[in-house]
């Protein structure tokens, strides 16, 4: 159990390190945005230009947290007790996966589903889940493969090294980079915070592995001597889930939630240290300040910041390949749970203007995924949740 000081914590050695690419050089962007005025002023444009139908895929669901499409059609979403939901030809049904130690509380649970690269061969499937009881939980990576109807028992490839007592801030979203290797989110377990800037702990961090669950050779902390570093692509996060792979300029992007504000959006590029807890542009709960600094040498601001709070929850990449709604090339797209709102953020304008989109879609919105056409489906949150498909007439 992790049982370490905020003063101890100030006492340690902050980090500074340089950025490399994954494949190449990646620049690091830090552009802080005065985000409410440009939030607010941005969110009346008009985007998409084209028509669109909303059409509901799936309703009744039980607290669902991510969703896919396979290649023949079929969706399959995840509900955080365990189940994954089958929708084909217009019928659901819940399968009951049995996830070894599955963790249902507070936010623990089923969390995220990503398909392996050769899903039309191996048909593999990749989960994020909370595992353990209260006394010592953590987030694990899980494969299993679907043979249309039923799945295989899943097998647990890789488990966060840190445990924590606390039932929140798992994080668990998973990105399929392309070099094949899985990008992953760890939170902070929200009463650890200190530990996003622990690199002993996987706390607070991505983590990139292989997807047999082995570590890359090529990961930034590979030689270090404690082995829990060993799989850490970056460092200094709260609770981020939001992560996708900007294709167009060979860049990742993610978001997380910040405290009472200060929600980001970030570039990742390995070793860098997005600051948390030591910079944020929110304040605790009780409107304290967590931090007496904004930014600090060595780590990174974030490129947009939301304060007030938006709670991003999922979000998408819609690329140059995605033709059913040309205004939205080069966009991501991000669903939220306390504005309630779908929201786009241009990448490519430089500016990363933001607008609400797709009014119809209201309420606690909980994912966001893209089909291949560029059709965009939206999960929503809660008890009886639905999935709906956004396309143009």
């Amino acid at each position: 159990m992790l049982k370490t000081t905020w003063l101890s914590q100030l006492k340690m050695k902050l980090f500074s390190y340089s950025s490399k690419g994954l494949q190449g050089k990646q620049s690091l962007r830090c552009i802080t945005l005065l985000s409410l005025l440009a939030f607010s002023c941005n969110a009346s444009a008009e985007l998409p230009k084209q028509q669109y139908t909303a059409d509901t895929l799936a309703t009744g669901l039980n607290s669902p947290w991510s969703m896919v499409k396979l290649p023949n059609n079929t969706w399959l979403v995840t509900e955080r007790d365990g189940h994954i939901v089958i929708i084909k030809n217009n019928q659901q049904t819940r399968v009951k996966l049995d996830f070894e130690g599955l963790y249902v509380a507070g936010q623990g649970g089923l969390l995220d589903i990503v398909l392996s690269p050769n899903y039309s061969e191996s048909k593999e499937i990749i989960f994020t889940y909370a595992q353990g009881e209260l006394d010592a939980n953590r987030l694990v990576i899980a494969k299993a493969t679907f043979d249309g109807a039923q799945f295989s028992t899943p097998k647990i490839i890789y488990k966060v090294a840190t445990d924590k007592d606390t039932p929140q801030h798992y994080s668990g979203r998973a990105l399929v980079l392309p070099d094949n290797t899985l990008l992953f989110s760890s939170g902070d377990g929200f009463d650890y915070r200190e530990q996003a800037q622990v690199m002993t702990s996987q706390l607070g961090k991505t983590l990139r592995i292989n997807l047999n669950g082995t570590i890359p050779n090529d990961n930034p902390f590979i030689n270090h001597k404690n082995p829990a570093a060993h799989a850490v692509y970056s460092l200094g996060h709260r609770n981020l889930q939001g992560l996708v792979y900007d294709y167009d300029t060979q860049q990742i992007v993610s978001h997380e939630h910040g405290p009472a504000g200060g929600d980001e959006l970030n570039y990742l590029t390995p070793s860098t240290n997005y600051g948390w807890p030591v910079i944020t542009n929110g304040d605790d709960y009780s409107q304290a300040r967590i931090s007496p600094f904004r930014e600090y040498p060595g780590m990174a601001k974030p490129t947009v910041d939301w304060t007030p709070s938006i709670a991003p929850s999922g979000m998408a990449y819609y690329g140059s390949k995605h033709l059913a709604f040309p205004s939205l090339q080069q966009h991501v797209l991000i669903t939220t749970l306390v504005d309630k709102k779908l929201y786009s953020v241009n990448l490519a304008n430089g500016e990363f203007t933001q607008t609400h989109v797709l009014p119809e879609v209201t309420g606690r919105l909980r994912d966001v995924f893209v089909t291949a056409e560029g059709n965009i489906a939206v999960l929503t949150d809660g008890k009886d949740a639905k999935l709906m498909l956004i396309s143009p007439k």
